[in-house]
This record gives structure tokens, sequence and C-alpha cells, in this order.
């Protein structure tokens, strides 16, 4: 048995992205009641909308999902009562030291898997005792890696120097791009920008429609100085860029940067002043889908590619 489906407990490894403004408890639960790993974001929720929504996916679902929380999250302590409290199985963190919290989680019986983008942190998350990892190439959205190490280079690095399971991510958008993955080494695949335009996301719909619109270079790898995310190429990203390039300061950019833009850009559909955060895959998706739909595509497309190659 997939050694990703085997840990989950779930039909398919596929496993959905736990993005920001888009990955409630219905992009959840509509992923893991079509046999993948559902994962709700809580990287945008108060502790009070972490709850209903872990609450609600359970009423919506009776097959396994988990939660992405960064480990820079102002609220831990809060969050993590929460996950005891709820009863929630599986945790895949990010944005931290993996070491801080895996021993607590798996403790409590709970599933951990750690998101990294370079070999020193995969050992790190194998060593803290992770079951999973999630590497993840320079063509993800979001917060990404500042080495810009594409997934086609990253998935065997460490494929190579860990024993878990290893979960690719970073352009993965349909089954011809899992069946790549595969081949690489890879357990199983991280999906984010496909999901995060899917019917159920909760991102707004002119942020779902820009990403349709999204060709070939329309996003770029920026603030690698603050924190690095992939944006949509807007006049805040591009105020942004000309700020870098003129040399001004973390703190500058910082005070630039704010708060909030990210749920500007998501969830409130401002897409000339928010973060308008998504992977490069965004060039090759062409429709809003049902999450369903996305899930099964993939799992159809994957077959047909492995079939294609075994001809080869």
């Amino acid at each position: 048995m997939n050694r990703v489906c085997n840990i989950f407990n779930i039909k398919y490894p596929i496993v959905q992205g736990g993005m920001v403004w888009c990955s409630g408890w219905r992009l959840a639960s509509a992923v893991s009641n079509a046999g993948g790993l559902g994962v709700i974001g809580a990287g945008s929720m108060h502790p009070e909308v972490f709850r209903e929504h872990i609450i609600k996916c359970k009423k919506a679902t009776n097959k396994p999902f988990g939660v992405n929380l960064p480990l820079l999250y102002p609220q831990m302590e809060e969050m993590i009562n929460i996950i005891i409290e709820e009863e929630v199985k599986i945790v895949i963190t990010s944005a931290g030291n993996p070491a801080k919290y895996t021993s607590f989680f798996k403790e409590k019986g709970i599933t951990v898997v750690h998101v990294i983008a370079n070999s020193k942190f995969a050992l790190k998350a194998e060593q803290a005792g992770v079951d999973a990892i999630v590497a993840e190439g320079f063509e993800a959205g979001g917060h990404n890696g500042r080495e810009e190490t594409t997934t086609i280079a990253l998935i065997p690095m460490i494929k190579d120097i860990v024993k878990v399971p290893v979960i690719a991510a970073g352009g993965i958008a349909n089954g011809n791009q899992m069946a790549a993955a595969m081949a690489l080494g890879a357990d199983g695949v991280q999906v984010g920008s496909k999901f995060a335009i899917t019917e159920e996301s909760s991102a707004h719909s002119d942020y779902k429609q820009c990403i349709v619109n999204c060709k070939d270079g329309d996003t770029i790898l920026t603030l690698k100085s603050v924190v690095p995310v992939r944006l949509v190429k807007n006049d805040f990203c591009n105020r942004v860029e000309k700020m870098i390039q003129e040399g001004n300061s973390v703190e500058e950019l910082r005070e630039e940067l704010g708060r909030g833009r990210a749920k500007r850009g998501i969830f409130e559909g401002d897409l000339s002043e928010g973060e308008v955060e998504i992977g490069q895959v965004s060039a090759m998706i062409n429709s809003i889908e049902k999450a369903e739909d996305v899930v099964h595509n993939m799992i159809n497309e994957y077959n047909t590619s492995i079939n294609s190659l075994k001809e080869l």
C-alpha cells in the first residue's frame, strides 16, 4: 500500500495544501470526501474561528482530515489546545523549527508532517520524529524557500537523505505532474494552487478569476529578505520589487507590507493592493472546478500517464 495513504488512512496520495484564506472546512471536507487528505489552514484564523472550522469539518466528513499550523503563529498555545480538545489526528507544521512541538503531538497520538524547502530542514524534521515530510519546490505559491530549488531537483535530493515518506509540493496541478513527482521518488503529492480556486475554496471570486487569467511569467518570488512569497505581479508587488531594487531596508519593506495584505488580496479580492499568492502552475489553470473533480481528474490523468510511460 502507498505509504502516504497508509499513514493518513486515505484512498489517494493527494494532500490539499493548507492555504491561508482558502482552506476552510468546506474545502477540507470536500477533498477528504473525494479520497484525498483535506487540510484546514490555521494561519489565517483566530483560535475561536479555527475551532469552528474543525467542528464543521468533522460534521461534513467522516474521513480523515488535517490542519496546517504555521509554527510562528502568535497564539500557538491556544491553537494546540484546540487541536487536542477537538481530537484532530493529523497536523502539518510549517514556518518554524519542527523540533519544537513534534514530540508533544506524537505523545498525543497525532500524525505529524512538516513542510521543508531544503535538505537541512528535511533532516531536522526527520530527527524531530515527524511521520512524513512535504518537500516544497520553488514553483509553489504562497511562502516559499529562499534557495529557489525547483521541485524536480528537490524531491530526489530529499528522498536520498530521509527514510520517512516524502510528499512533493510545488507546481503540481494535474495527474501528469503527479506521475512525474512519483517517478522522482515522492510517495504522494500536495496540491495548493489548483485547490485554491475550487468552488469550495473560501477565496474571493475575483481572486479565483485572476488566477484563471494568469499566464506564464505572471508570478514572482519576492520579499526574500523579509519572508519569501510568490505573488501575482500587481501594483503592490511591483512597488515592493522597486523598493528592493532601490535598496530599501527590511524595516521599510515590512512597513510597506503592513498587516492583512494576504487577506486583502485572497479573501477580499483586492487585486491591486493585496498579496495575490499563487504558484507558477497558475498559468495552466483555466477553470474553476469542484474539489471532488480535481481529485478524481488527477487520479485518472495519473493512471493514463503511467500507462503511457509503460508503452515507452
